[in-house]
């Protein structure tokens, strides 16, 4: 029995239900900034039955170009060599978590997305609400078949920054998906250069969630075009440190059925990367 389309939440139970389901792939996106092998070691340990695991610097972003930030886009071809190796083709249903508030997972996601898969879904509450409702886990590290996979080509790419540049000269709203401080350059832990690029507008990715998980989709769609003021959900490019929590605005924005959102791939990271470009600072 094929497992239902799911195209960008499901909650845990419903997984659980559908494990055994033969076109599933569930990977497991753990990570953390301060140390890039926890996300690993801590799924070896334990994780989703069946899960493979993705390193968010390792298999979820590629190398470093002019202006990329600290997360660059993959290539397109070695992307293609890693979900392979997952047994990921476009006939999966794919599911991904992370730690709880889903932002490595919503990379995956964006990423599977931009190249035509539809049927990637992210684990809504995520491991910490998995271990909650106390569902089965696992140390067994699994063998996926590889499958065979033609060269896939990036049907959409991040904005770069002469690209953010025009849109937010025709009227497109920036929105930052980095907590308030970071924004308004009161503190920066990770960047050299604090603060935000002149025009944007910020909106925490946390204001996506409740308790854990995604607000409802009316919420959520309420909230955003709020922000949007009646232009077209196409209309906004989301932002964070370096393209990565980025991504949850565009899951969310999914989730409330408002499509069409673009990524800046660089991101705060690329964008200070040439001191020429304008800074701001507070409100």
């Amino acid at each position: 029995m094929s497992t239902p389309a799911w195209t960008a939440l499901v909650d845990c139970d419903t997984l659980h239900a559908a494990l055994c389901g033969p076109d599933l792939v569930v990977v497991d996106c753990r990570f953390a900034l301060s140390d890039p092998g926890a996300g690993e070691n801590a799924w070896r340990r334990s994780h989703v039955p069946g899960a493979v695991y993705a390193h968010l610097d390792r298999d979820l972003s590629g190398p470093h170009t002019p202006g990329a930030g600290r997360h660059p886009w993959p290539q397109a071809a070695a992307f293609a060599h890693t979900v392979a190796g997952w047994g990921i083709d476009a006939t999966r249903q794919v599911v991904a978590y992370d730690d709880g508030d889903g932002a490595f997972a919503a990379r995956l996601w964006c990423l599977l997305r931009a190249v035509g898969f539809t049927r990637v879904a992210v684990l809504d509450g995520g491991w910490a609400r998995w271990q909650a409702r106390g569902l089965p886990v696992t140390d067994a590290v699994p063998s996926p078949g590889v499958v065979e996979f033609p060269a896939l080509s990036w049907l959409s790419l991040p904005l770069g920054a002469d690209g953010v540049k025009a849109a937010l000269a025709s009227g497109g709203l920036l929105l930052d998906a980095r907590a308030a401080e970071r924004f308004h350059g009161r503190v920066e832990p990770i960047d050299r250069v604090a603060g935000h690029v002149p025009g944007a507008v910020n909106r925490p990715y946390a204001d996506n969630l409740r308790d854990g998980r995604f607000k409802p989709a009316t919420e959520l769609r309420s909230e955003f075009l709020g922000l949007l003021h009646g232009s077209d959900p196409a209309e906004i490019v989301a932002m964070c440190g370096s393209g990565v929590t980025a991504c949850h605005h565009l899951l969310a924005m999914a989730h409330a059925g408002l499509e069409g959102a673009r990524l800046y791939g660089g991101s705060w990271s690329g964008w200070i990367e040439n001191p020429s470009r304008p800074v701001a600072t507070g409100a």
